[in-house]
């Protein structure tokens, strides 16, 4: 049975996962295995002309094209640091545009990826929360971030498999585009696709609980998440989103997430390193005792400063001796050497292009609900 355009509905092929895209072909009387075969040519071999897919038939390759269009982003600027790590100003519909960071290390290749563009969680000492929020991006764009970047790697010469590890650590609140990062994240493991380790892949999310519970029944990656604060009144003012799903909430939301599995070893939970803020002795111990028991690991990330910030970045010597004291204390601790700071392509130095902001503040627009359907684009209005 040859496609026809009544029986097919628009839909960008980077956003289908190897299930959506096998019904998307059944829909159109085309065999299973047809899927393979695409996600062969577009991922494997870097093919995004049909016309150059040979063992395709003649009539579903003159479809292709309007039927699954393969949308790769166009970049508006680029940028390398003096430690190699490269970053990307990618155009995204609506007149917005995100960054996407490479960030290259002796064993491995790290693909720091967006999931939205802006961010309404509104946390105090990051760039992207300042810039406020327009729109949750589609798997197809998040896809083609990773599309782009393995591809324009490969040009450069970083071959043959220049991005081992995949972040969703770029603009934006992952779960707060749940019906897209999951799909997502399928197509960065299958074996067809990117074919990347589940270890390989991790989502950071700065607590929304009730996704975090999606996230582990749906899809087995490792977790990270923003904690920066070990009480509530503290983690309050740095992450708002705290207000609504409190310490407590979040760290059952945690145990969850490793509970009765072997496969997810432990939690990385992120803390920024504020200079007077949250560095000091009694909060290293407070977080000790916070964490004591679970299966976690710490990483201290120094500040990236960015203009109009009220905060400064914790001296060194306060980072060693907040270290260790979370090693003596029985946490796994480890500090982030900043990258691409340079740049402005640093932890929490990401804006992107943020057009047509629908909010600013946490406040301003409901959290989407976990009633949703599945795999429903919980969208902002454009």
């Amino acid at each position: 049975m040859s496609v026809s355009a009544e029986s097919t509905i628009l839909r960008p092929f980077f956003g289908l996962d190897k299930d959506m895209l096998v019904k998307a072909l059944a829909e159109a009387g085309e065999p299973a295995f047809r899927a393979t075969q695409l996600m062969q040519w577009v991922y494997q071999r870097g093919v995004t002309d049909p016309a150059q897919m040979t063992d395709i038939s003649k009539v579903l390759r003159g479809k292709l094209e309007s039927w699954l269009p393969i949308e790769v982003p166009k970049v508006e600027r680029e940028q390398r640091s003096e430690d190699g790590t490269i970053k990307w100003v990618l155009q995204i519909a609506g007149g917005q545009a995100v960054e996407t960071v490479y960030i290259p290390e002796a064993d491995r290749g790290t693909l720091c990826i967006s999931s939205q563009a802006g961010c309404a969680l509104d946390c105090s000492f990051c760039s992207t929360a300042q810039q406020g929020f327009s729109r949750n991006l589609s798997a197809s764009e998040i896809i083609g971030q990773v599309w782009f970047a393995h591809h324009a790697l490969n040009a450069f010469g970083v071959v043959p498999r220049p991005i081992s590890n995949v972040v969703f650590m770029g603009m934006g609140e992952p779960l707060a585009n749940y019906s897209a990062v999951v799909p997502a994240i399928r197509v960065l493991l299958d074996d067809f696709a990117f074919g990347l380790s589940k270890r390989r892949v991790t989502v950071s999310t700065a607590g929304m609980v009730p996704f975090m519970d999606r996230l582990r029944d749906s899809v087995d990656v490792a977790l990270a998440v923003s904690l920066h604060a070990a009480d509530d009144a503290l983690r309050n003012e740095l992450v708002p989103i705290n207000r609504k799903y409190p310490l407590a909430d979040l760290m059952g939301a945690c145990d969850r997430y490793v509970r009765d599995t072997d496969r997810r070893t432990h939690i990385l939970y992120e803390y920024v390193m504020l200079d007077g803020v949250n560095d000091q002795p009694h909060h290293a111990k407070a977080l000790a005792r916070l964490l004591r028991g679970r299966s976690a690991k710490v990483n201290l990330i120094p500040f990236n400063p960015f203009p109009g910030t009220r905060y400064q970045r914790s001296s060194d010597a306060a980072i060693a001796e907040f270290h260790h004291i979370l090693i003596n204390s029985g946490v796994r601790a480890t500090t982030r050497r900043t990258r691409g700071d340079d740049i402005d392509a640093a932890c929490g130095q990401l804006v992107g292009q943020v057009k047509s902001r629908q909010s600013r503040r946490l406040g301003d627009r409901p959290l989407p609900s976990v009633t949703e359907q599945p795999l429903r684009q919980m969208t902002v209005s454009q």
